[in-house]
């Protein structure tokens, strides 16, 4: 879904959209990650700009590229520990507008329970 403002800019200033896609397209490919991983670093440097219309767009992208709900939700976990807990909750807020909420990822306890 490429939304309309987007659209509208490409109908306004056919010249400056088609560098702009090019140039993102040459950053893509001037290094080895995959599709998936370049995804996920975007959405992530979305998150940390606080943009929510490229977190969006970015979570849409991730998914075309192979992503799951969950890694997206990883990614906004992530952002707590350097960003802090508030923006990390925007961002859990961005990424449940385009994928739904999060199940929860509990991680079983390591403690031996006795019988």
């Amino acid at each position: 879904m490429i939304p309309k403002r987007y659209q509208r800019m490409h109908a306004q200033y056919p010249e400056l959209m088609n560098a702009y896609e090019s140039f993102g397209k040459a950053a893509r490919q001037a290094g080895p990650l995959s599709d998936r991983e370049v995804a996920l670093v975007k959405l992530a440097i979305s998150i940390g700009a606080g943009l929510e219309g490229a977190a969006h767009s970015h979570c849409r992208k991730a998914i075309e590229a192979g992503c799951c709900a969950s890694d997206l939700h990883h990614v906004a976990l992530l952002a707590a520990p350097t960003i802090g807990f508030p923006t990390m909750m925007r961002a859990r807020s961005w990424v449940e507008d385009v994928v739904g909420e999060a199940p929860s990822f509990e991680t079983p306890s390591t403690e031996a329970t006795s019988e």
